[in-house]
């Protein structure tokens, strides 16, 4: 609960204390109380009261008067324990109160309790809030994070898709193997509880650092200390394993200032062991555990009734430091804002060990997905946000893209399927290409690449082309390759892509971080022509002089193109009217869409041209050759005979 400041101005300043406790000591002397409490039902009456001791008046703004300010608290709103302040200025005084009502006022002979907090901020008047907390309605920046975290295989993503409401994470019982290795984020939804909650690898302690496993280990640690709850999972079947025990010790170790919640997974067939369990659990030393069931629901209100006090508390403090009468819902903002303006969403896909993974790293500026040598090493469809240039961009670094087999099945036949999903959510596509894998295969784009590329312009989303690996490219012997790359790389890639002209083609080195400005503005633009509209008036101007400088074989083989208009955008999307039964050919299209593109930048992205016929209407009244009477004459009607359908 939110209580703001009233804009009243208070005084004087240091006699007002006492004056102001004589004038509402007694009910009957507070005129101002009394008008209010007339007017507590009234629906007409402003939600925010100004409360005005005798002597005392309102003012409409703080101004330049504001001196001191006092705090004072009681029994004027006793069931939600609430503060009030006191403003003090020019022989001024008020109080700023939400949903007075008659029985929340002073008793005759109570008093209230004064302190001093000290001078007030102008722009910014000091906004208190209070338990409870609409979750709801928080900005999801300011959300807490929960972490899960755990030995392998006991359910932690099955954990993060039952809070975050979708199967996101890949969930294969996989006990030899990992399945996830990376950090996945997203907004859990647990009753009115909303929070940030990260999906986390397995957690082995002894590995060697330089393995996957050492490696997502030290990711996990990295992350885990900018959180500030931690959810500690165990096997119910298995009992507390000595894995936990050490999963435990780690804990303390990289995040002493976290105290998890145990929780205790697979409970659904547990009877009698589960309290056995329990009390194994309090080994770990972090509290009474929690039973659920991740994969049946079981368990999810008391996983909230633990969770709950501790994120109402946290979110009580961060809002009191943080918030601001000038703050604005992102909802808000976003209705005000064209569809260029909104989040972007996009999607890095390309071949296994092509450095997808390091371009997402390169582009945060931070180690936020596992990297390696190893060929597949990303599992899981990683998305993330994060700001550039004051918009917002999720970006989704997929799985190396295969072609899917019989044989693939498992964790890589599903992270092929999620690549596949990832695409097709997208709004933009950056494909990725090896520098020197196009140097020993002596071409640009392999069969897998092109067909990423087809699919995408299929689905109708933009396309940006990133060449990665060019500081393989340095030095004087490969000066001579590197030119030839460079000219020979958008060319070709135009080729075998004719459906889309001007696709943007980026030379880049993920590893050092060169380029990393210019593909984010490449992939801007794309996104901003994506989303561009043109007025029907500009675009029958256009097509008048488009039509004109087009050399046709006759004035037969000209289409009759009546208007030209845009029906939607996301991607382009046009219809050309045409006169009579005409159709519009293949190559008229080829050559609307490629004049489209270059006389509006339009680069990059899918153009659709749809076809529609407007009838032509005889002066007897009659359709020329339609299928629908205009003038209102004699309806056609139809007889049905044994052997045929006659038209009479």
């Amino acid at each position: 609960m939110c209580i703001k400041l009233g804009t009243g101005i208070l005084s004087p300043p240091l006699p007002m204390s006492q004056s102001l406790i004589r004038a509402i000591s007694s009910r009957k002397n507070q005129l101002g109380f009394g008008f209010l409490s007339r007017l507590s039902n009234s629906r007409h009456f402003h939600s925010q009261w100004q409360i005005t001791a005798p002597k005392c008046s309102t003012h409409s703004s703080l101004g330049s008067f504001v001196t001191g300010s006092r705090r004072f608290s009681g029994n004027l709103i006793p069931e939600l324990n609430r503060t009030c302040l006191v403003r003090q200025t020019n022989g001024l005084c008020s109080v700023s109160l939400n949903e007075v009502s008659d029985s929340n006022l002073v008793s005759e002979g109570e008093t209230i309790d004064i302190e001093d907090v000290g001078p007030l901020d102008k722009k910014k008047p000091m906004v208190v809030y209070k338990k409870p907390i609409d979750f709801t309605k928080i900005d999801a920046k300011l959300l807490p994070t929960v972490m899960i975290i755990g030995r392998p295989n006991v359910g932690k993503s099955a954990l993060y898709n039952r809070l975050i409401r979708r199967r996101e994470a890949l969930v294969y019982n996989t006990p030899d193997d990992h399945v996830t290795r990376d950090i996945r984020e997203g907004i859990a939804k647990l009753g009115d509880l909303r929070f940030n909650v990260l999906d986390s690898a397995g957690i082995e302690t002894e590995v060697s650092s330089g393995t996957i496993l050492g490696r997502t280990t030290s990711m996990t640690a990295n992350v885990l200390a900018r959180t500030q709850f931690a959810v500690l999972i165990i096997d119910v079947r298995a009992g507390l394993h000595p894995l936990d025990l050490e999963v435990g010790k780690w804990l303390r170790k990289h995040a002493p200032q976290i105290k998890p919640i145990v929780v205790m997974n697979k409970s659904e067939s547990i009877g009698e062991s589960l309290a056995e369990v329990s009390s194994e659990a309090l080994a770990l030393g972090f509290g009474e555990p929690t039973a659920i069931s991740a994969e049946t629901g079981l368990g999810m209100t008391a996983l909230y009734e633990v969770l709950h006090p501790l994120l109402e508390d946290y979110m009580v403090q961060t809002l009191n430091d943080r918030c601001s009468q000038y703050d604005v819902t992102s909802e808000e903002n976003l209705s005000e804002e064209d569809e260029s303006k909104l989040p972007l969403q996009l999607a890095i896909v390309g071949r296994p060990n092509v450095g997808k993974s390091t371009l997402l790293n390169a582009l945060l500026e931070e180690e936020r997905v596992l990297v390696g040598p190893e060929a597949g090493l990303t599992r899981d469809a990683v998305r993330v946000q994060f700001e550039f240039q004051g918009r917002t961009v999720y970006m989704v670094d997929t799985a190396g893209w295969l072609e899917r087999t019989e044989r693939d099945k498992g964790p890589a036949s599903l992270s092929i399927m999620q690549s596949r999903k990832s695409l097709m959510r997208a709004h933009i596509v950056a494909l990725v290409l090896d520098a020197e894998e196009i140097i020993k295969s002596q071409r640009s784009m392999t069969h897998s690449e092109v067909v990423i590329a087809r699919r995408a312009v299929e689905e109708g989303r933009g396309l940006v082309v990133i060449v990665n690996k060019m500081d393989c490219l340095r030095g004087k012997q490969n000066s001579e390759m590197y030119k030839k790359i460079k000219e020979a790389v958008p060319i070709e890639v135009q080729t075998v892509i004719p459906q889309i002209t001007g696709i943007p083609v980026v030379f880049i080195s993920a590893l050092e971080g060169r380029g990393r400005l210019q593909v984010m503005n490449e992939v801007i633009g794309t996104y901003k022509r994506w989303c561009s509209r043109l007025s029907t008036g500009r675009l029958n101007r256009w097509l008048i002089k488009v039509m004109s400088r087009h050399s046709w074989k006759d004035f037969a083989s000209q289409p009759k193109i009546k208007f030209f208009t845009q029906v939607k955008a996301r991607p382009p999307t046009f219809v050309a009217f045409l006169t009579g039964k005409t159709q519009l050919l293949e190559s008229d299209i080829r050559f609307l869409t490629k004049s489209l593109k270059d006389d509006f930048d339009l680069g990059g992205t899918p153009i659709r041209i749809i076809q529609r016929s407007v009838l032509r209407t005889s002066p007897s009244g009659k359709s020329s050759g339609g299928t629908a009477n205009r003038t209102g004459g004699p309806a056609r009607q139809r007889t049905t005979s044994d052997k045929r359908t006659v038209s009479v």
